[in-house]
């Protein structure tokens, strides 16, 4: 397909849709958007199918359902009453995007880079979205925002909120067998559609594709950066971060604060019943929203500090300790603030596992007051009321007793096991993991595999395409206002 022609569609498009896109720029400081565009989103809700939404691909939209605008960057702080650690640890509130999770920001980078390049046609071709849940979600709703259509491949086993939306959208739905652990059959399925379809279909893999790790380095980095430098106390540090791997996107801004702070650390989760990293291991979990069985493209390991398995049994029963009634009373009992107690449903299961993570991480390194850990709620129990409703049909009445031994169990009882702080050595093995996945099965170059771990400009060279990326877009929203 000729570039330039694909191009001409797609600013058509755009104009008959009367789309802008936003810059990355934008994005991190949404203060830069113009008066005219915020006037707008006044008037317009959170998650309402408007292509001004697609300025609120940021951290800093107001809380509110509908016609909010911008502040500060939406997060919580977990006090030691709930942590049972004296570090402060920060959780960046995805629930505040459009759709209920910050999937929708790390979707803009993949699909927007290929519309402003001329690589992607929306008249013509459908974005092929392959995900355990929310990115499919956001690579939905992001492509309807733009006027392309989407499929969504993902596991059957998944919520079935997220398949109501996704067809609620409009979206061509794929299921494949299993659950979050079972990506390769979410490739094996893509593999097979983009044969049948050929240039029909367009392919923005979340798990290969830079965008998603870039919106998060350049967006998620600074929103971290940004909280620690106004909430920090006299001597405080910002000692680390820690997120599930999942697509290893969220990670990527690890990478961005090392460079402010180059002896912070950087930990990766993974569920304990899939260690794909901790021990090459396999299996089924449940913990929402993460891929296993592989090492992800965009994750660059010499950036990895730590590694820690999370039980998904403890993020099963801390679900049910955060939004049971029962669950909430005994927390605010043991003297967790009612103001906190009430929120608690801003985290979904896999926020519950990186609150985790970020536990394991303040008792490994014996982190105190001074000490600062950061993360990310994904998304919120609004994702998974039908999650609850399962465990109340299956277990039974959540008692106090139940409520008592999870809160001292899983929370304040969490350990150091199942960790392991990352030598040279096991960066590399890890890095290797790659090879089989992405050379042997997606027919990567091994060349590029070398690239990534041996060549010191590799990733900056990654991140440093930002400002031309901002470029295109700014010509291209030029050509469609005509």
């Amino acid at each position: 397909m000729n570039p330039e022609q694909v191009l001409t569609n797609t600013v058509r498009r755009c104009r008959e849709r009367g789309v802008i896109i936003p810059t990355y720029r934008q994005l991190i400081d949404p203060t830069q958007i113009s008066g005219h565009i915020q006037d707008e989103l006044r008037g317009i809700g959170l998650w309402d199918v408007h292509p001004r939404n697609l300025f609120r691909l940021n951290w800093k939209n107001e809380p509110v359902r509908h016609g909010g605008g911008f502040g500060g960057v939406n997060f919580l702080e977990l006090p030691s009453s709930f942590t049972g650690v004296s570090a402060r640890i920060f959780v960046l509130l995805g629930k505040f995007f459009p759709t209920g999770s910050h999937k929708v920001g790390a979707t803009f980078g993949p699909l927007v880079e290929k519309l402003v390049s001329g690589h992607f046609d929306p008249t013509t071709q459908k974005a092929l979205w392959p995900s355990t849940g929310n990115y499919c979600r956001g690579g939905a709703y992001d492509s309807t925002l733009l006027g392309c259509h989407s499929i969504a491949v993902l596991p059957e086993e998944m919520s079935e909120e997220r398949f109501a939306w996704l067809e609620e959208i409009g979206a061509e739905v794929v299921r494949t067998p299993g659950c979050e652990s079972n990506v390769k059959e979410i490739y094996d399925e893509t593999k097979r559609l983009k044969a049948a379809r050929g240039d029909e279909i367009v392919v923005l893999n979340q798990f290969s594709d830079f965008g998603n790790p870039m919106w998060h380095y350049h967006v998620t980095g600074r929103a971290m950066q940004e909280v620690f430098e106004q909430q920090k106390r006299e001597d405080e540090r910002f000692f680390g971060v820690f997120l599930t791997q999942g697509s290893a996107g969220t990670l990527a801004s690890g990478d961005y604060l090392k460079t402010v702070w180059p002896a912070l650390k950087l930990g990766a989760g993974e569920a304990l019943q899939c260690p794909t990293l901790l021990s090459n291991g396999y299996g089924g979990h449940r913990i929402e929203g993460i891929g296993d069985k592989h090492v992800p493209w965009v994750h660059n390991l010499r950036n990895t500090d730590l590694v820690a398995a999370i039980d998904d049994n403890a993020c099963m029963s801390l679900m049910r300790l955060c939004n049971e009634p029962t669950g909430r009373e005994v927390l605010a009992r043991a003297g967790v603030p009612r103001p906190l107690t009430d929120r608690l449903d801003l985290l979904g299961i896999s926020s519950i596992a990186n609150v985790l993570g970020c536990i394991k991480m303040a008792k490994y390194y014996e982190l105190g007051e001074r000490d600062c850990l950061f993360t990310v709620a994904t998304d919120s129990m609004e994702l998974y009321g039908s999650r609850l409703d399962e465990a109340r049909q299956r277990y039974g009445e959540y008692t106090h007793a139940h409520a008592e031994a999870d809160y001292a169990h899983w929370l304040l009882g969490e350990r150091t096991d199942n960790m392991l702080e990352l030598r040279y050595e096991d960066r590399r093995r890890m890095h290797n993991l790659k090879y089989f996945t992405w050379v042997e099965q997606q027919g990567k170059d091994v060349a590029d595999l070398n690239a990534q771990w041996y060549d010191p400009d590799y990733w900056e060279r990654i991140w440093s395409r930002v400002d031309k990326w901002d470029e295109e877009i700014e010509e291209f929203n030029e050509r469609v206002r005509g």
